[in-house]
């Protein structure tokens, strides 16, 4: 089946995803308070947040495996619950858990959920490319329970590709994965959204959201508390990173405001440009601090996210 013919559209461009006042709870616990969010065809998108941020209950209302108590949410121009067959088509999902059918090898998976969504013997020659593309070509084969842990989250992303999505949503894709994965799987997705498909990330890598996605979003206790360009985002934050080794001192007062952050004797200081880094130096010379060592970097997208977000970036349970 041609997802281009076979789903009737609107002849305007639409939303890749477009969310409007959304809200879900769980007893007491408001997980998302009213979220909207726009993305375009294309994007590729980055979705941040720390524990218990909400992005997992976002992806799960969009993915049809919960239902929000209040707001809209489309995939396409199609409505996540009353357009489900149509919306769930359009989209591929790679999940954080390690969840595979045990009697089927790979490739029989591959068809079998291509087959889901209603594409046939036609289909085989993508179902090639992805095992390829994925390095698992040489696994084909194999049954899914004799697969390495870094291979099942191979195979995981290739059933999400299977039936050629428009919009895929990655949660996590390379959590626990080595290196190698990372790289060949990156290196893939690009492909894809170079192609056109829209690919929405969540990760607790932020060097790979700055180094991969044009846009990103960061959700804070049910709420998106940043959105904009990686770039823009960036530039608000623009400025030096000077990491000092000085072991257990106390701080001169007329520097302690440019303290960004002190870890066991590592003192991180955010500063504006490069005179603020001599009059940091010659305030601890004059306090007769020795320095131990000194490291002295750009901001990104790590600075960004403790600035807005205030904790170190991890997976989400809700």
């Amino acid at each position: 089946m041609n997802l281009n013919t076979a789903l009737s559209r609107p002849q305007i461009m639409t939303h890749a995803i477009k969310i409007n006042g959304l809200h879900k709870s769980f007893g007491g616990l408001h997980a998302l308070k009213g979220i909207d969010l726009t993305i375009e065809q294309g994007e590729f998108f980055a979705l941040l947040g720390p524990n218990g941020a909400g992005k997992s209950t976002l992806i799960s209302i969009l993915a049809g495996l919960i239902k929000a108590d209040a707001g809209d949410v489309s995939v396409m121009g199609f409505d996540v619950v009353n357009q489900y067959q149509q919306a769930r088509q359009l989209l591929g999902v790679v999940p954080q858990e390690l969840v595979f059918d045990p009697f089927f090898n790979v490739r029989e998976m591959l068809r079998f959920q291509a087959g889901y969504f209603g594409r046939g013997p036609e289909n085989d020659a993508w179902v090639d490319e992805i095992l390829e593309g994925l390095g698992l070509a040489d696994k084909a084969n194999t049954n899914m329970r004799k697969l390495s842990g870094g291979m099942k989250r191979r195979a995981l992303i290739a059933q999400a590709l299977a039936h050629k999505p428009p919009v895929i949503v990655l949660d996590e894709p390379t959590a626990g994965v080595d290196v190698e994965l990372r790289q060949l799987m990156w290196e893939f997705i690009k492909k894809l959204n170079h192609q056109g498909h829209t690919i929405i990330l969540t990760t607790h890598y932020l060097e790979e959201a700055e180094a991969l996605c044009s846009r990103v979003g960061m959700m804070k206790q049910g709420e998106i508390v940043a959105l904009d360009s990686t770039a823009n985002l960036l530039n608000r934050f623009a400025g030096k990173q000077l990491r000092l080794t000085l072991g257990e001192v106390i701080l001169p007062v007329s520097i302690q405001a440019l303290l960004k952050n002190k870890d066991n004797g590592i003192y991180t200081f955010a500063l504006n440009d490069m005179a603020q880094i001599e009059f940091v130096l010659s305030s601890l010379r004059a306090a007769d601090i020795k320095v131990i060592d000194m490291q002295l970097s750009e901001a990104d997208l790590e600075d960004v996210f403790m600035s807005l977000v205030g904790r170190p970036a991890v997976q989400v349970s809700i």
